[in-house]
């Protein structure tokens, strides 16, 4: 068993993760839904500054997830077991930066249209909502495949962890049910934002569990081969 400076590092950092990622969102004055519509941007004028700030915390714990995740990969990515630990983080890291950048999309749109739309007339409030459409439609698709992305990269940590019993067995078995419940809901109903969204406050209990083991158990290192 594995535990020293790297596996507390990596574990506080899967904590800090959560903590910006849900903190972020909890505390933002509000939320955008999977189209921005008019009525945000009256919503986000009321305190923009503020609003602003939250999101900023909220995207940069997608970025610190990615850091977590190529923390986990420099403890674990050795032979036998780095053949699955290494492509599921990736697919994981890839999944979360794409989310990140369609979170980026609605804070820079959020914010930018309060002032595009302040003392606008109805019709010219339309015409720029009419314009967002096209590129709100595109970032919708990163969004669901960020998830599905995602949701492959855990199903693999999770096999790797249950097979070589890296962390916790339990945790394994928690990560791959989670990466398999991200692929099917989304495919199974691919346009429904509001079912997506619990699977974001299960994937930040998925980090915070994650820094905990870490920082209790460490990981178990099989011995790698030659």
């Amino acid at each position: 068993m594995k535990k020293d400076f790297e596996t507390s590092f990596t574990g506080w950092i899967f904590i800090v993760a959560a903590v910006l990622l849900w903190g972020g969102w909890a505390l933002s004055s509000h939320h955008i839904g999977e189209y921005i519509v008019a009525s945000d941007f009256t919503a986000i004028g009321e305190n923009v500054w503020y609003w602003i700030w939250m999101y900023r915390i909220h995207i940069f714990g997608w970025v610190t997830m990615g850091i977590a995740m190529f923390a986990l990969v420099s403890l674990t990515a050795r032979k036998p077991y780095r053949v699955v630990i290494l492509p599921g983080a990736g697919m994981v890291i890839i999944g979360t930066f794409t989310l990140a950048i369609a979170a980026a999309y609605y804070y820079n749109h959020g914010a930018w249209g309060v002032g595009q739309t302040a003392g606008k007339s109805p019709e010219e409030v339309e015409a720029f909502m009419n314009n967002l459409l096209f590129t709100n439609q595109y970032v919708t698709c990163f969004i669901r495949f960020g998830r599905i992305f995602s949701g492959v990269g855990l199903v693999l940590l999770g096999y790797g962890f249950i097979k070589w019993k890296i962390v916790s067995t339990w945790l394994g078995w928690f990560t791959a049910l989670l990466g398999l419940a991200a692929m099917g809901i989304i495919l199974a109903i691919p346009d429904n934002f509001e079912i997506y969204k619990p699977l974001f406050h299960i994937k930040v209990i998925w980090l915070v569990m994650m820094g905990i083991v870490l920082l209790k158990q460490g990981v178990h290192l099989p011995k790698s081969e030659a």
